[in-house]
C-alpha cells in the first residue's frame, strides 16, 4: 500500500502486513513527522443501484440522437460544398506558391544555421583556447588574429549602426 505523510506529502510504499487492523504510529523518513495511521476499508457498504440514473440516461440518449441528426445533415451539406471549392482552385498556382516560399525559407534557414554554428565554434575556441595552445603552440598566433578580426568586424557593424 502507498501511505502519504500528512506533513510533507511524501509517499511511501509499505507492505500491508506491517500495519495491524487497529493501526499504528508511523514516522516520516523525510521530515520525521509522527502520526497515527489506521487502514480504512472504503468498500464496507454494498453498492446500490439508483433507478433515476437509467431514466436520465434514456433522456440523454434521445437528446443526443436528435442532435446527431442535425449534425449529420450539416456534415452532408459541407461535404457537397467542399468538392466544389477544391475544383475551383488550380493545382498549378498552389505548386508555384509552395516552390517560391520554400526557396526563400530554405535560404534563411541555412543562413541562420550557419550563423549559429559559427558563433558556437567561436565560443568553443575561446573556451578551449589555453588547452589548445598548450597542445599546439603555433595556434596562438592564429587564434589571436581570429579574435582581432572578429573584434574589427564587431566595431565595423557598430559604426554602421
Amino acid at each position: 500500500m502507498i501511505i502519504t505523510c500528512p506533513n510533507c506529502n511524501k509517499q511511501f510504499k509499505i507492505e500491508n502486513s506491517l500495519i495491524p487492523e487497529e493501526g499504528r504510529d508511523l514516522q516520516c523518513g523525510s521530515c520525521n513527522h509522527v502520526w497515527f495511521f489506521k487502514v480504512e476499508n472504503e468498500i464496507e457498504a454494498p453498492l446500490t443501484l439508483n433507478e433515476n440514473i437509467s431514466v436520465i440516461k434514456v433522456e440523454e440518449d434521445v437528446e443526443a440522437r436528435n442532435n446527431n441528426e442535425e449534425f449529420s445533415k450539416k456534415l452532408q451539406q459541407e461535404k457537397t460544398i467542399k468538392p466544389e471549392i477544391n475544383k475551383k482552385t488550380s493545382k498549378q498556382s498552389l505548386k508555384t506558391v509552395k516552390k517560391t516560399a520554400s526557396k526563400g525559407s530554405k535560404f534563411f534557414s541555412y543562413l541562420i544555421v550557419f550563423i549559429i554554428s559559427f558563433v558556437a565554434l567561436i565560443i568553443l575556441l575561446d573556451t578551449l583556447k589555453t588547452p589548445l595552445i598548450n597542445v599546439f603552440p603555433e595556434l596562438e598566433i592564429i587564434l589571436f588574429n581570429l579574435f582581432e578580426t572578429l573584434q574589427d568586424i564587431k566595431l565595423f557593424i557598430i559604426d554602421l549602426i
